[in-house]
């Protein structure tokens, strides 16, 4: 079987192609190591980080809102729940719905307002998870959220470096 200039040409450039070592990659370790929802493994974002969100949330004609809630009760949780006892249910988690800040933000066109706003509610209630969502209108559902504030209270977010590896 003959090699031609096309096979040569692509085994050098998969060659050289970054691999990654599978001893530097990372296993989520379920105990002890919570996050919430789009973006939350990740270091806190800041404000430009944020404010490209906001642009990608009015790009996509979706409208932003703020929702907050204390640590006691930020986290889901699968306790104390009525279960119908046959089995044929849905998955339903306690504390998935937080207090809304304001009404959502119809109408929002620039970053600035959300953040604006995730500032006040941050001033107001500076104990508390802070996440903003965005709904789409013409599916009526939320299509993100992503937490844009955790207290400095909070002892369950380590920075990558710090966590446990399974």
């Amino acid at each position: 079987m003959a090699l031609t200039m096309k096979s040569v040409a692509v085994s050098r450039v998969a060659a050289k192609a970054p691999v990654a070592k599978a001893n530097k990659m990372m296993v989520w370790q379920p105990v002890n190591n919570k996050f919430f929802e789009t973006f939350s493994y990740l270091p806190p974002l800041n404000d430009n980080q944020i404010a490209r969100q906001v642009d990608y949330i009015i790009n996509n004609g979706w409208t932003p809102c703020l929702e907050f809630a204390a640590p006691d009760s930020a986290y889901t949780s699968n306790t104390n729940v009525v279960r119908i006892q046959n089995g044929a249910t849905c998955n339903y988690y306690d504390n998935r719905y937080w207090t809304m800040w304001k009404l959502p933000m119809f109408g929002c066109t620039d970053p600035s307002q959300v953040l604006k706003e995730i500032a006040a509610c941050t001033k107001a209630c500076p104990d508390a998870y802070i996440r903003m969502a965005a709904f789409d209108a013409s599916r009526q559902v939320q299509v993100t959220s992503m937490l844009v504030h955790r207290p400095t209270t909070a002892k369950d977010w380590k920075a990558p470096d710090r966590r446990q590896l399974a």
